[in-house]
């Protein structure tokens, strides 16, 4: 059993928390701290940034993460060691790997599927790689047990929705709204009726995330999702804590936690 459905299987039908940071934000040592921090407050899956220079997808909280992780050289090489690193210690919280193409494509699919699984990632979601042309990258991740993380949005059509369930392994990302991270505005009837739709197709457990921002919003989206994704919320944190960075990270993550718990 891969770790990613482990973790659901450990909640017994609750839902899962699933918080995300930036690796190498606001250093490669602090990102470890952030990861151990995460996990002890109740973290499930551990959705890890891959800075990129080029983050069309994102909000500004986590394109200002992403510059200074950049601006100390953190590659896709660094974060794989932070995730080895974390491995060292933790061996059963699931990682998944979230960024963009480019830096895999560089690196080579089977090289990276390969480095990858050595390292101890569970999962990889390219946000710029769509069904049309993600089957390379999908074969060598799936030879090498890595689940394949594909996002859906609200504009995402039914067909679609089932030609992404034939792909997806550990759970699928519902992006809540239409825009980048960080997007405020969450309706949460909204979710509940794609949700709907979305189970007419896809097996897999959902996760929701953007516009979740604090632990109301956060337990209004666990009543219908079954993972939480919270990402701008808590790399502003990070931002807002220098110093103490893991220590204020792993407060706001235990109290989604709780409140995800409460559902």
């Amino acid at each position: 059993m891969s770790r990613i459905r482990a973790a659901f299987s450990r909640l017994n039908g609750g839902k899962a928390l699933i918080p995300y940071i930036t690796a190498g934000d606001p250093c490669p040592d602090t990102t470890l701290q952030l990861m151990h921090a995460l996990a002890a407050a109740g973290a499930d899956i551990i959705e890890l940034g891959v800075p990129f220079s080029d983050p069309m997808a994102d909000g500004p909280v986590i394109q200002r993460a992403a510059e200074r992780a950049l601006a100390q050289g953190v590659s896709l090489q660094t974060v794989l060691g932070i995730v080895r690193r974390f491995r060292e210690s933790n061996a059963d919280t699931p990682v998944v790997l979230m960024g963009y193409l480019n830096p895999v494509h560089k690196t080579g699919y089977a090289a990276f599927a390969q480095a990858a699984a050595e390292a101890g990632v569970d999962g990889v979601l390219t946000v710029d790689s769509p069904i049309e042309t993600i089957a390379p990258l999908h074969a060598e991740l799936q030879q090498h047990g890595i689940d394949t993380i594909f996002l859906v949005a609200p504009t995402t059509g039914e067909e679609r929705i089932a030609e992404i369930a034939q792909l997806a392994g550990g759970f699928v990302y519902y992006v809540s709204l239409k825009g980048v991270t960080g997007s405020a505005a969450l309706d949460t009837a909204d979710v509940a009726a794609k949700l709907a739709v979305l189970r007419r197709h896809i097996s897999l457990p959902i996760g929701v995330g953007f516009g979740i921002s604090d632990a109301a919003s956060a337990k209004r989206v666990a009543e219908t999702a079954d993972a939480v994704i919270v990402g701008s919320r808590i790399v502003r944190e990070i931002e807002a804590n220098p110093g103490r960075e893991a220590e204020a990270a792993g407060a706001l993550v235990k109290e989604l936690k709780a409140a995800v718990e409460a559902v």
